[in-house]
């Protein structure tokens, strides 16, 4: 009587005691950097959905956006590394945030660690179609005669369409202005209104207004032609090569969370990125699965750190 007396009073005094056991015994967590609608979110709900199923427990999709994504970012960075709070990190918090912050209150890579890559969605560019451009070099030649006077609009300071435009600029030597939105629905109103001229983003996001005629597809950022869009010439075919640009997203955990957790939740979702109805459910949205290894994971992040790092230093980008 006394000794269950006693393991009760330890279970009051440390709630987690009474929750040991096989991993996982209570709900997951995945925090998403972004609100709710748009492509994170939908991959984090898609894919929680599947892990689930696979884990016998509930996948709950938390949206905690702000700050590009480090609001979220700090607080997985400071939950307990047991593998029951992820995060759904992104080209934005792992591959822009450490070089646009003066100071993060976490370090992107020693407080969190690579679990997998999970998806990738190359970007296309677009026109409003009242430019007079029907390719990439018309649209060069008109900005550079009228330097200073175009823009290109993204969904935000420091995000992949905001740094493939800067990327643009620098390989084609064109005066483009930036002009950043809270998100890609306004940046898209204004581009298809003829406020701004240009757009770099996930086809998803554009192409219906393609179909209207009142955009128009220029380019993709991709090593391969855009499946949503066959018949759009990659930038390396019209002779730019290096604009090879897409939104990723990836799973992250507390640092110091068991090995062993990492690979089960590796493995899971290796097998379920490779299920045939979540690959197509991701390419009607244009992304890709591209699962990986931690270790593999951890290697991309790090050239993407370096990739943007002088595209990053050359436009002066700062967070908002």
């Amino acid at each position: 009587m006394r000794a269950l007396l006693a393991l009760l009073l330890l279970c009051l005094a440390h709630p987690a005691a009474a929750q040991s056991g096989p991993y996982p015994n209570r709900p997951v967590r995945i925090v998403v950097t972004v609100p709710p609608g748009g492509a994170a979110d939908f991959i984090a709900r898609t894919l929680g959905s599947k892990l689930s199923e696979a884990l016998a427990q509930a996948v709950l999709v938390e949206n905690r956006a702000g700050a590009s994504g480090t609001i979220a970012a700090d607080a997985v960075a400071k939950a307990a590394p047991d593998g029951y709070t992820l995060l759904q990190n992104s080209i934005t918090t792992h591959g822009v945030a450490p070089l646009i912050f003066a100071k993060l209150p976490y370090d992107s890579f020693k407080d969190l660690a690579p679990i997998t890559l999970l998806s990738q969605i190359p970007l296309i560019m677009v026109v409003n179609a009242e430019v007079p451009a029907g390719s990439v070099r018309d649209f060069v030649a008109f900005a550079r005669a009228k330097p200073g006077s175009l823009s290109f609009a993204s969904s935000g300071a420091g995000g992949a369409p905001h740094l493939t435009g800067e990327l643009f600029r620098s390989v084609t030597g064109t005066d483009l202005v930036h002009v950043p939105y809270k998100g890609s629905g306004p940046a898209v109103t204004d581009l298809v209104a003829g406020r701004v001229q240009a757009m770099f983003d996930g086809a998803p996001s554009l192409l219906a207004h393609v179909k209207s005629g009142k955009l128009r597809v220029l380019a993709a950022a991709s090593p391969e032609r855009n499946p949503l869009a066959p018949d759009v010439p990659t930038f390396a075919e019209l002779g730019y090569p290096g604009i090879e640009v897409a939104l990723w997203y990836g799973l992250m955990t507390p640092a110091g969370t068991p090995r062993a957790i990492v690979d089960r939740l590796n493995a899971e979702l290796a097998r379920i990125l490779k299920l045939p109805d979540i690959r197509e459910r991701f390419a009607a949205q244009g992304a890709a699965a591209t699962p990986t290894s931690p270790e593999e994971f951890a290697q991309f992040m790090r050239r993407e750190i370096a990739r943007w790092e002088p595209v990053v230093k050359r436009a002066g980008v700062k967070a908002e």
